[in-house]
């Protein structure tokens, strides 16, 4: 088994594409005509996005909207970066909000962490042990 992708639910689907091209850097790589599924270029494993109405689809329960909940969601997408500060600066350029500024940890890893306009919290690194 190996993870394949990792899916956000997220209110619209081709805003949040545009937002992780400008934030990022990133490419995107598929949206479907229907602009209820998209894809960036993020390597092997696939940083992909659903329109909200897609999870009603799929969980007749509910699910939690990350862009409507108050606090940050117990989970994060992590992008590693040679550079954070200036990674850091450019997310909030395109409208991220700041969770915790760049700081340097113990273990000598560079770390920020932001709010991205659909609500996903996403960290910002250096390599570990770089």
């Amino acid at each position: 088994m190996k993870l394949g992708y990792t899916i956000i639910y997220v209110p619209d689907v081709a805003a949040s594409l545009r937002f992780y091209e400008t934030a990022f850097g990133l490419k995107q790589r598929f949206l479907h005509e229907s602009g209820t599924y998209g894809e960036l270029d993020t390597g092997e494993t696939t940083l992909a996005f659903a329109a909200h109405e897609l999870g009603e689809m799929n969980f007749p329960g509910g699910h939690v909207a990350a862009h409507q909940s108050a606090q940050p969601l117990g989970f994060e997408v992590a992008f590693v970066t040679p550079d954070v500060a200036a990674a850091h600066a450019a997310a909030l350029s395109a409208g991220a909000v700041e969770m915790a500024a760049p700081t340097q940890k113990p273990w000598g890893q560079v770390v920020s962490y932001l709010r991205c306009p659909d609500g996903v919290l996403v960290e910002l690194c250096t390599p570990v042990g770089g």
